[in-house]
């Protein structure tokens, strides 16, 4: 029997509401230490989190973050896996609604079509917090904050690490994030915007490797065996995993990461620093996935009533293989 894949996102979408409605995981409903965190009116807090996936190490250290301080805070989490696809995350969303969540959290897929979603928690008079990624929207009231890193920063660290490596002048391959997610979008306008003033810098292959490590080593192994793969001395990953793959790709094509073809990706993971320290990954720009504190702060303050910023930005650095031996005991995700 042919299942059409519209039929099956439905299912997934109908399978993941009714998880929310019955309650899911309620990972950190209660804190070790029996305390709670309550609204006015007294009742323990309860929020509803819809999450992109588990696509990367990266995101596996941003939900544990977030299930970890819910639970400290006794804050009950309502959480959902939407496995990468938007219609699951709008289903969830709708799910929290359904359920009076105090507070939704949500870490968007893409930018764009959760406008109708959104109007409906403010409908409902249930507030939004965007974690991670930002949405298109006509009306920057359907969220009360957006917490999160720069991703156009990232890729201008990203350009300006490579100018500097490779003296202004290089064949860059580019590894693509989730197509039409801000982080893809916004990382690939920075790199540019820095490369542009350079004209010795260009990038002649440039594909979607979706975030993932198995997507980052099919794509380059496909761009290595190009016409222009024997020229490409520089990649640049919109992550450290489609890099790791990449690096797998690299060295089974018979050349050497890291001098062959110098190799900037962005996160920060441990994975990465690890690479760095084996001499295969150049440069790492760091994406702090362990928001939960932030994320929890302005839970708190929005129940409470208080005026939290439009926009909270994650404090990141930039790291290089000299530094990754000394930093390397000092990553947690």
């Amino acid at each position: 029997m042919i299942v059409s894949k519209t039929v099956r996102a439905a299912s997934v979408a109908l399978t993941l509401l009714a998880m929310v409605l019955g309650g899911c995981d309620n990972s950190g409903s209660t804190a070790g230490d029996g305390a709670t965190t309550r609204p006015a009116g007294g009742k323990q807090i309860t929020v509803g989190f819809a999450q992109v996936g588990a696509e990367s190490a990266w995101r596996t250290a941003n939900t544990d973050s977030v299930k970890s301080e819910a639970q400290k805070r006794g804050i009950e989490l309502k959480f959902v896996d939407a496995q990468g696809k938007q219609d699951a995350q709008i289903a969830a969303v709708r799910g929290f609604i359904a359920q009076r969540v105090d507070v939704i959290l949500l870490a968007p897929i893409v930018e764009t079509g959760f406008e109708p979603v959104l109007k409906e928690a403010k409908a409902a008079k249930i507030p939004v917090i965007l974690s991670d990624r930002r949405v298109a929207t006509s009306d920057d009231s359907l969220y009360v904050t957006f917490i999160g890193s720069d991703f156009i920063e990232e890729g201008r660290r990203a350009a300006e690490f490579l100018v500097k490596k490779t003296g202004g002048n290089a064949v860059i391959a580019e590894l693509q994030g989730t197509t039409g997610s801000a982080p893809a979008n916004d990382r690939k306008k920075g790199f540019e915007e820095v490369i542009s003033k350079h004209p010795d810098m260009k990038i002649v292959l440039s594909q979607t490797g979706d975030f993932r490590r198995d997507g980052g080593k099919k794509v380059m192994e496909a761009f290595l065996k190009s016409a222009q793969g024997a020229q490409i001395n520089a990649l640049y990953a919109h992550n450290d995993d489609m890099a790791i793959g990449a690096i797998q790709a690299i060295e089974e094509a018979g050349r050497k990461p890291g001098s062959d073809i110098v190799i900037v990706s962005i996160d920060g993971v441990r994975g990465a620093f690890e690479a760095m320290a084996a001499g295969k990954l150049n440069c790492t720009v760091e994406c702090n996935p362990l928001i939960g504190p932030q994320l929890f702060d302005a839970v708190e303050k929005v129940v409470a009533g208080e005026e939290v910023p439009k926009r909270i930005q994650v404090e990141e650095g930039v790291f290089t293989q000299e530094q990754a031996a000394a930093e390397l005991p000092n990553r947690k995700y």
